[in-house]
């Protein structure tokens, strides 16, 4: 029976809002997935910004170019909790994303991207940032609890797209949700990415 739910798990997928969220809190989302096991979902949305910067709300010792990165709005949990999303800038190749199994979690969302909470371990590694090195950081994060994400899925709440380091660092957040849908192709994505945000205004 285990092996039936292997597919269910999307770690290191994108969530795209599929036109069914229109209203709430998630409504033209895109929602990296850092954790997906039996106990429930983590992830963080990738294009909506705070307005502020990461040195307006975190006290540390920071270099100047992550003090002046824009901070996004990870979701509506906890939005005091600090998350960031790190990698030294190689871009993987499609066939190295990893096969997760259910119940796989940790630090690893997939090949070098890593997820990270704590300010000591951001502080490290400002120490030895360098133009090489992205970060990304959020205040909050959305969570599911054990099988929610799984139903909406089924519900086609959602559409999945591979995440990609460019995809989550270099494609600008305003433009990402309408560039995955045109991308993933089809002609009722390519409708939905051209529909106006509120549809009176059409």
């Amino acid at each position: 029976m285990p092996d039936s739910t292997k597919s269910k798990f999307v770690k290191g997928q994108l969530l795209l809002d599929s036109g069914q969220l229109a209203g709430s809190f998630f409504q033209r989302t895109v929602v990296l997935v850092c954790q997906h096991n039996a106990e429930g979902a983590f992830g963080l949305i990738l294009n909506r910004a705070t307005g502020s910067k990461v040195g307006d709300v975190i006290v540390a010792d920071l270099p100047d170019a992550l003090k002046e990165s824009e901070l996004f709005l990870g979701g509506p949990v906890q939005p005091a909790a600090l998350s960031f999303l790190h990698s030294d800038n190689f871009i993987p190749e499609p066939n190295d994303l990893p096969k997760l199994e259910p119940g796989e979690s940790g630090g690893i969302v997939f090949p070098n991207l890593s997820l990270g909470h704590s300010l000591d371990e951001l502080v490290e590694i400002g120490e030895s940032f360098s133009t090489a090195k992205k970060v990304k950081m959020f205040a909050g994060y959305a969570g599911w609890s054990p099988g929610q994400l799984e139903d909406e899925l089924k519900r086609k709440s959602w559409i999945t797209y591979p995440a990609s380091l460019e995809l989550v660092f270099e494609t600008p957040p305003s433009d990402l949700w309408r560039k995955i849908l045109k991308a993933k192709g089809g002609w009722k994505n390519k409708l939905l990415s051209q529909m106006p945000e509120n549809l009176s205004w059409n």
